[in-house]
């Protein structure tokens, strides 16, 4: 089975540390569970300079790699990889922060999940060919049975997927969204998306 994982707030807490960022920087004093908008700019009411301030503070290589692990994820993941499916880590984090994405990943016992860098937002300004940068257009030429995803912006991704169960990671930002068909699944943590694979078959 081939298997999409989203990055961000599905294998690692990253809101829970962009709230701590706001704070900071803005003074903003947002509790986690009120973070309802998936979109930062919007669910912290930041201008444009300070949503560039703030995620430019987000993603620097000492950031990125002092975000801690959503609870069991690299155990559920290097459990389904040991059971021989195909495994893709895929991100809508900025291209130029592979290295550190990279290096977290390996860190955290995932070396043999590999990673891509999709422009799913369309945040890229230039779309380089490396070999683990993909336009959505790349994207949408490989093939998924299962997802993980947290986000609603990509929800429609995984549309071009026909038959692809998609585990939607229960999240404060899309405990209102729509889900676009039956096939997405809301799962409170890990354990409850391993439960939804394991009934999952290939059509």
């Amino acid at each position: 089975m081939k298997i999409y994982i989203d990055f961000d707030d599905v294998i690692c807490e990253t809101a829970r540390y962009f709230v701590k960022i706001a704070n900071e920087l803005f003074g903003i004093n947002l509790p986690y569970n009120e973070v309802q908008f998936f979109n930062l700019q919007k669910a912290f009411n930041l201008n444009d300079e300070q949503y560039e301030q703030l995620m430019k503070a987000g993603h620097t290589p000492e950031t990125l790699l002092a975000y801690e692990e959503t609870f069991c994820a690299s155990k559920t993941i290097n459990k389904w990889i040991d059971e021989g499916h195909d495994v893709y880590v895929i991100t809508g984090r900025p291209f130029d922060s592979y290295g550190p994405s990279r290096k977290w990943l390996d860190e955290h016992n995932l070396n043999r999940a590999p990673l891509f860098c999709v422009d799913k937002y369309g945040r890229e300004n230039h779309v380089q060919k490396w070999t683990y940068s993909m336009t959505l257009e790349d994207l949408y030429k490989m093939d998924f049975d299962f997802a993980v995803e947290d986000s609603p912006a990509a929800f429609e991704h995984l549309l071009h997927f026909p038959g692809c169960s998609v585990a939607v990671f229960d999240r404060p930002w899309n405990r209102n969204a729509a889900l676009p068909c039956r096939n997405f699944i809301r799962c409170n943590g890990w354990s409850e998306i391993d439960e939804l694979l394991q009934t999952v078959t290939i059509k």
